[in-house]
């Protein structure tokens, strides 16, 4: 298994964490707004630490781990957390720092991130979860080709609630005709 690249788009690089991107993980991680959707409540510098260090021993496109590569622009803005299912299918999380968000960063981030897994792995699926009430992260996910595939009513305890959740697909196959 190689070792994840560093991707380039125009305005970002993503790339494996590192022990020096724990201030910005911690800092937009910490905020309500990023926490809301998130299955943290509070993010510490601590936190950030311990997953910068627990990413340093992750392999990429190893089938049931989860690589955070972090968006960087002229500094980290955010991560996106690639869960390798099996050896065909990933399942996809981003978080952006809402300072940054609404410029079209998210798309340009995972636009990138599709290409590598869908082109250079020759993955066959991925899939994302959002909560369905984040409306800005079905969006985003729509803009990209994936369609609902479900919404599952209530099905998930999720800070003291009852939450639906909208599961999302996008095969390889339709990767690009968009």
């Amino acid at each position: 298994m190689a070792k994840f690249p560093e991707l380039q788009t125009e305005r970002l690089v993503l790339r494996r964490l590192m022990p020096s991107d724990a201030p910005a993980i911690a800092r937009y991680r910490s905020l309500p707004e990023v926490a809301r959707y998130q299955s943290w409540d509070a993010f510490t510098l601590d936190d950030a630490e311990r997953l910068v260090a627990d990413q340093a021993a992750v392999t990429s496109d190893a089938s049931g781990t989860w690589l955070q590569l972090a968006i960087v622009a002229s500094e980290v803005v955010g991560d996106c957390g690639l869960h390798f299912l099996d050896e065909k299918q990933v399942e996809l999380g981003l978080t952006l720092d809402p300072g940054h968000q609404g410029k079209g960063l998210a798309a340009e981030a995972l636009r990138a991130v599709l290409d590598h897994l869908f082109g250079t792995l020759d993955k066959n699926r991925v899939v994302a979860t959002t909560d369905a009430e984040n409306a800005a992260a079905a969006a985003l996910f729509a803009r990209l080709g994936f369609r609902r595939e479900a919404h599952h009513v209530r099905n998930v305890w999720f800070k003291g609630l009852w939450g639906d959740e909208f599961v999302f697909g996008l095969l390889a196959a339709e990767w690009g005709r968009g």
